[in-house]
């Protein structure tokens, strides 16, 4: 599990919801610089925690209404669930440090 997943309307409940490991999801759009430099930190972070976490990208504009539950207002952000539940948030630029730091204060 080393791939950031790649989320939709369809897969978001299976694939964060249901999860039975910590799942981090980055909400992002196509449009947005400071999501464009946050990518290859987040596949870096799949990678590195490929064993205690899933990591997830979600595209605001094509899951609007996923986006509007969780009321995500700026991009980047990042979720972190636990047991399908919103237990953390970053907004904005984040290292590589931060994300992995607060994922493991969730295993």
């Amino acid at each position: 599990m080393s791939q950031v997943i790649e989320l939709t309307n369809d897969n978001f409940k299976k694939e964060v919801l249901e999860s039975t490991i910590p799942v981090i999801v980055d909400f992002a759009a196509e449009w947005c610089g400071p999501c464009k430099r946050l990518s290859p930190i987040v596949h870096e972070v799949a990678k590195d925690l490929a064993d205690s976490a899933k990591v997830c990208h979600i595209d605001v504009d094509a899951s609007q209404e996923i986006s509007l539950k969780y009321d995500i207002t700026s991009v980047p952000t990042i979720l972190f669930f636990k047991q399908g539940s919103v237990v953390d948030k970053l907004v904005g630029l984040a290292s590589k440090i931060t994300i992995v730091d607060r994922v493991k204060k969730l295993v």
